[in-house]
């Protein structure tokens, strides 16, 4: 959420930060509703100081009050009635017209309306083009891994099966990707719950911006995960971390839901963009002069995987249109696909700066006994299943039809090929 301080004082800057991401922002309808509330303060603050006043009088006095003065206070009661009825209206009004603004891009930002802006900053090995190469969905089938038609006899469209082998290389991606993250970077492995309540949803980013997105119980009222980023970022929501305590690093492994309504219609053949799947997740809390620096080494700790399964990949910085709603700067890691001929996004990773502590009011002490500040939040894919298997498979593709594993995944799979 931004700070609705910045916005009265600093409007030119915040409405041309806004502008960068395009569309248009009720930036003039907050100031109109933050005004009101001033003067509806203002006014019930003197009423209140009047009734008090004529109070006083009539207590040191020791006597009655007069008619006019008793026709006063009541008229005052009732103007003080209504004012905090109009009061808590604009505040309310005022708060969910805040919760539709998205965060700032930072000046470093590239400009443009959208993927077409973004710009490659790092490319990594060289981008494998076979003779023999082949789409992940003839692979998985042909190989008996990827069962597309028992997902959609389960459940439906856009659902799969990861059978035998295949599946045993999921659980050694994420298995492996945990034990970098925990045992060489420094994070703290999390399982959380899967279903989250409204607060948490909306502390994130994601309510109410992506509501028509996600899948929710109306019975109990929670929402399924989209990414392991709501849980973690939700663990400190309303709390004061004490001095000493950042920076946090979570990492957490959970299936995502999404429906996926904004892919309609392109990139739903085989495993690419479906409603459910898996990814590990990378989660810090750090203070806000060290959040450019965390956003580097997540990056890093993030491609670090890539190079190691020997996948090629290209690191792109998004440009202000096509940053997420809560981000302030994000980098999409892209491994290469040979057999769909296309770059697959494998982990976006974004500081979104105090906007996520701001909605759901986490804060940190720096010094003992000090004031509060909101510490920034940053999140990113380490890294993304099931893009990984298909960047594995097709990567790893061998003449014969076999499948080679990646040699650092070996220990956990348990075998060196699928056949």
């Amino acid at each position: 959420m931004l700070s609705l301080e910045l916005i009265v004082n600093e409007t030119v800057k915040v409405k041309a930060a806004l502008a960068r991401r395009g569309g248009e922002y009720p930036i003039d309808e907050a100031l109109r509703l933050d005004t009101r509330r001033r003067e509806l303060i203002k006014e019930t603050d003197a009423l209140r100081a009047r009734r008090n006043e004529v109070s006083k009088r009539i207590g040191a006095e020791k006597r009655k009050p007069s008619q006019a003065e008793s026709d006063e206070m009541r008229t005052t009661g009732d103007k003080i009635k209504s004012d905090e009825q109009e009061l808590d209206g604009i505040k309310g009004q005022l708060e969910a017209l805040l919760l539709t603004l998205p965060n700032l891009p930072l000046a470093d930002v590239p400009d443009g309306p959208d993927a077409s802006g973004n710009v490659i900053v790092k490319t990594w090995g060289e981008p494998r083009n076979f003779a023999h190469a082949k789409p992940h969905w003839e692979i998985g089938t042909r190989l008996g891994i990827v069962d597309m038609e028992a997902g959609a006899r389960i459940t439906g469209a856009r659902f799969y099966v990861l059978r035998g082998k295949g599946a045993t290389l999921q659980r050694a991606l994420s298995n492996w990707f945990l034990d970098v993250h925990t045992r060489e970077q420094g994070y703290i492995e999390i399982e959380p719950p899967y279903l989250v309540k409204r607060e948490t949803m909306t502390g994130s980013g994601n309510l109410p911006k992506f509501a028509d997105n996600l899948f929710h119980d109306d019975e109990s009222g929670y929402w399924l995960l989209p990414t392991a980023e709501v849980a973690l970022n939700g663990i400190h929501q309303g709390t004061i971390l004490e001095p000493g305590v950042l920076p946090v690093k979570y990492v957490a492994r959970t299936p995502c839901f999404r429906k996926e309504k904004t892919a309609a219609g392109r990139d739903v053949r085989g495993i690419k963009r479906v409603h459910q799947f898996e990814k590990v997740e990378m989660f810090r809390y750090v203070e806000p002069e060290k959040s450019e620096a965390a956003l580097e080494e997540m990056v890093s700790e993030a491609t670090v995987l890539c190079e190691r399964l020997g996948l090629p990949y290209r690191l792109l910085k998004l440009c202000a249109g096509d940053i997420g709603f809560q981000s302030a700067k994000t980098f999409d890691i892209e491994v290469w696909s040979p057999g769909c001929q296309e770059w697959l996004e494998v982990s976006s990773l974004s500081t979104c700066t105090d906007f996520q502590a701001r909605r759901n009011n986490t804060r940190y002490r720096p010094e003992r006994g000090g004031p509060t500040r909101m510490p920034h939040m940053l999140n990113g894919s380490g890294l993304a299943l099931p893009r990984l298997i298909i960047a594995v498979i097709e990567n790893y593709l061998q003449p014969d039809g076999s499948v080679v594993i990646p040699e650092v995944l070996r220990k956990y799979t348990g075998f060196d090929w699928i056949p």
